[in-house]
C-alpha cells in the first residue's frame, strides 16, 4: 500500500469518523426497496428528523449509468450526494452548507455550490482506481471560495473562460466574483433599470450551453422592490440573454431553465409541471409543452441519457400559497412531497424516484456526478476536513530563477 493510500484509508477510518449527525454524516437505505432510514441518531428531537425512502430499482439505475445526483436544500442548509453502495444499495452523502443553492459541475472532478454568502468550488482528490474506507470512489474537497455576502445566489455556471457565474437574485442581475469586491455585475434584464439591493423580479435560473449564458428565467417583470411576489402566478418570463428579449411570458414562478438535446427546458414550478419551450415564429407565439406534472414545486432540473431529474418541494410558505398547483393537487388527490422524480423522456412517467420526509421540507437544485458512482464531500461541521491532506507530486524547476 503506498503512503497516499494509507492517508485516504486512515483519515476516514472507524476511529476517527464522527457519529452522523446534521453537519456531517452518510447513510445508505437497504436495496429491499421502499424503505425508510432515519438520517439522524434516536436522540435527535423529532422535529429535525428526516427520513429517506425510494423507488426499488433508483440504486441500481444510478449504477447502471455510473452516475450519481447532487441535491442541495436551502431551508435545511443540506447538501447530498445520492450513489449506489458497495451492496447495491442507496448511498447518502450529506454535509451542512447554510442555504445550499444552486450547483454546477462542469466536469466529473468539479462542483460548485452557491451558499448563503459564499460561492465554493469543490475538487475530487481521489485518482482514478482510488477509494476511501473501500466505498468512496470520489471526494469532493472545497478548494476555493469566492465570499459574495448574503446575495440571494441563485443558479451558477462556468463561462467559457473559467470564470463563474450566478444569478444574483439580490441584484437582479448576472455576477462573477470578484477579486475585490462582493460581485462584478455581467448583465441585466433589459426591464430592470438599475444595478440595485431590490429584489425586483426574482431572477433565479440559468440556462448555460458551451459555456455561455443563454437563457434566465424570472418571476416577473417587475422593476421595483419585491414586486414579483404579486406576480407569481402568471407574470414568469423566460429572457434571451444574448438578445434581451422576452421568448416567453405567462409562467408561474419558472426555475432552472436548461437546454438539452436542443430543446430548452424548463419548471413550470407554480403548476408543477417540466416542460420544453417550442420558440414562436411568425406571429405565432412562443409555446410550453408540458411533459408530466410531478408533485410538489418544481426547482432543480438535470438530464442524462433519455431521463430528466426534478427536484420537488412543498409549498409551505406564503410566497408558495395561491397557485394553480394547489388545484392541480387537489384534481389529483395528492400531498406535495420532497424530494427526486426520475422522469422518462418518451412518456413523462416517473420511472423512479427519492423522497424526504420530517425536517427537509424544500429543495432548490440538483445536478448530475459523471463517473462518480459512490461519492463523498467534505464539509466545514466536522473535524474530517483536517484530516484529508492529498498533495501534487514534486515538480522540478517549479522554483522560479
Amino acid at each position: 500500500m503506498s503512503e497516499r493510500d494509507r492517508e485516504l484509508s486512515s483519515v476516514l477510518g472507524d476511529e476517527e469518523r464522527p457519529a452522523p449527525a446534521a453537519a456531517q454524516a452518510s447513510a445508505e437505505i437497504a436495496p429491499a426497496g421502499q424503505e425508510s432510514h432515519a438520517t439522524e441518531p434516536p436522540s435527535t428531537p423529532a422535529e429535525a428528523r428526516v427520513t429517506y425512502s425510494m423507488s426499488p430499482g433508483l440504486p441500481g439505475f444510478l449504477g447502471a449509468q455510473r452516475i450519481a445526483l447532487a441535491v442541495s436544500s436551502y431551508q435545511s442548509g443540506k447538501f447530498y450526494l445520492l450513489g449506489q453502495n458497495v451492496d447495491g444499495g442507496l448511498l447518502v452523502d450529506e454535509r451542512f452548507f447554510r442555504k445550499a443553492m444552486g450547483i454546477c459541475v462542469p466536469d466529473k472532478d468539479t462542483l460548485l455550490l452557491a451558499t448563503l454568502f459564499q460561492i465554493v468550488r469543490f475538487k475530487n482528490v481521489l485518482n482514478p482506481g482510488e477509494q476511501i474506507n473501500n466505498v468512496f470512489d470520489a471526494c469532493y474537497v472545497p478548494r476555493e471560495t469566492w465570499v459574495t455576502g448574503e446575495i440571494d445566489a441563485h443558479d451558477v455556471g462556468v463561462l467559457r473562460d473559467g470564470r463563474v457565474v450566478f444569478v444574483n437574485t439580490l441584484y437582479n442581475c448576472l455576477a462573477t466574483p470578484s477579486e475585490r469586491h462582493s460581485f462584478t455585475p455581467l448583465w441585466k434584464p433589459p426591464f430592470i433599470s438599475a444595478i440595485v439591493k431590490e429584489d425586483r423580479c426574482h431572477l433565479n435560473g440559468l440556462a448555460m450551453a458551451d459555456g455561455v449564458p443563454r437563457y434566465v428565467t424570472a418571476v416577473s417583470r417587475s422593476d421595483t422592490i419585491d414586486g414579483w411576489r404579486d406576480r407569481r402566478a402568471s407574470g414568469g418570463v423566460v429572457v434571451d440573454v444574448q438578445s434581451g428579449e422576452i421568448v416567453i411570458g405567462g409562467l408561474s414562478m419558472p426555475h432552472s431553465p436548461r437546454i438539452y438535446r436542443d430543446r430548452l427546458w424548463l419548471l413550470n414550478s407554480g403548476t408543477g409541471e417540466l416542460g420544453w419551450i417550442e420558440p414562436g415564429a411568425g406571429q405565432a407565439a412562443a409555446k410550453f409543452h408540458v411533459l408530466a406534472f410531478c408533485p410538489g414545486f418544481l426547482r432543480g432540473l438535470a438530464f442524462h441519457g433519455n431521463h430528466a431529474f426534478i427536484g420537488l418541494s412543498k409549498p409551505r410558505y406564503q410566497r408558495f400559497e395561491g397557485l394553480a398547483l394547489d388545484q392541480k393537487l387537489a384534481d389529483a388527490d395528492s400531498e406535495p412531497w420532497c424530494g427526486v422524480q426520475v422522469i422518462d423522456l418518451d412518456s413523462g412517467a416517473c420511472v423512479h424516484w427519492f423522497r424526504l420526509d420530517g425536517a427537509v421540507s424544500e429543495l432548490y437544485d440538483l445536478a448530475v456526478v459523471p463517473g462518480a458512482i459512490r461519492p463523498m464531500s467534505l464539509g466545514f461541521g466536522s473535524d474530517e476536513i483536517l484530516g484529508l491532506i492529498t498533495h501534487d507530486p514534486l515538480a522540478d524547476g517549479a522554483l522560479p530563477n
